[in-house]
Formats: C-alpha cells, structure tokens, sequence
C-alpha cells in the first residue's frame, strides 16, 4: 500500500498531533519520512523540531519545518546542590526508553540520596524490545534524576547527576 499526504491532509495531521499526548510519532511513505518528538531535552535549550523528509532527495529535507514548543513543566525542577564540578552525570549510552526499576510495581534501582558503587545497576533502557542495565562507572550519591520513569531518551542525554565519593 502506498501512501500519500497532499498539503492538506498533512496540516490535519499535524494539528491533530498539536491538540494530542503524542509524545513521539513517525510516519514512513515510499517517498516521505515525518517524525515528531516532543518534550525531549534539546541541544541548547532549543525546542524539537518536526521535519518532514522526502526519500527521493535523501540529503535534503522538505522546506517547511513545524516548530513545536514544549509544553511547560508542572513544577519546577528541583535545585541540583553545588557546582557542576561537584558532580558527574551518568549518560545515556544509547536511544530508548528510560526505567527506573526492573519491572512495573518494583522498587526503583535507586532514589534521590541512594549510595551507588561502581558496576550497580542504576536503570534499564529498553531498545528494539531489549532490556539493558545500566551500570554506574563510579560510585556516590544520586542527587538529582533527570528523566521520568518511562520516557524516551536520546544517546549522550545525562540521566541522573551523582556526586562522586
């Protein structure tokens, strides 16, 4: 089946994304790829991007662009105590989904003020259907986790903040 978008079917789409939770969407054609991501922490601050992508021309990417502004948090994030000196943070090694504990109901591997050693698990990040453990590099203190239970994430994205012991 091949699929096909003219202009207006493509800006009902879009605003029916706007108006929904949809956190992440792809839509493949023969000769289009349309992703949208949405409240994903962004380089500099700057937020996502959708970008609609013809297939024919691989190197180039269809002109209009629909800049989807975050929506703003419930609450403010929570100090993080000290410098950046003054802690190290634990990365994403790979694109997925971010969990806090093994499996829905458990406790979390770690808390804000746990003591982690190096070679604990601190997460899991499920990719293609793959659970992975994280493993801390260092030990320390969890002092700030910076991403939901359940939240796609991004290869580099810092994870949680430690401060090394």
């Amino acid at each position: 089946m091949t699929m096909q978008l003219d202009h207006d079917e493509l800006h009902r789409l879009l605003a029916a994304l706007a108006d929904s939770d949809i956190q992440e969407f792809r839509l493949e054609g023969e000769d289009f790829r349309l992703e949208l991501r949405r409240n994903l922490p962004t380089a500099a601050g700057l937020p996502p991007v959708m970008q609609v992508s013809n297939l024919e021309q691989p190197q180039a990417s269809v002109s209009p662009q629909l800049i989807v502004e975050p929506s703003p948090p419930s609450s403010p994030p929570p100090a993080v105590p000290g410098s950046k000196a003054d802690f190290v943070e634990v990365t994403a090694p790979m694109v997925g989904t971010f969990y806090r504990a093994p499996a829905p109901g458990e406790p979390s591997f770690v808390e804000v003020g746990s003591r982690i050693a190096v070679g604990q698990t601190v997460c899991i990040l499920e990719a293609m259907k793959l659970m992975n453990e994280l493993e801390s590099e260092f030990s320390g203190e969890i002092i700030e986790i910076l991403v939901e239970n359940g939240t796609p994430v991004e290869f580099g994205q810092a994870l949680m903040r430690v401060k090394p012991s």
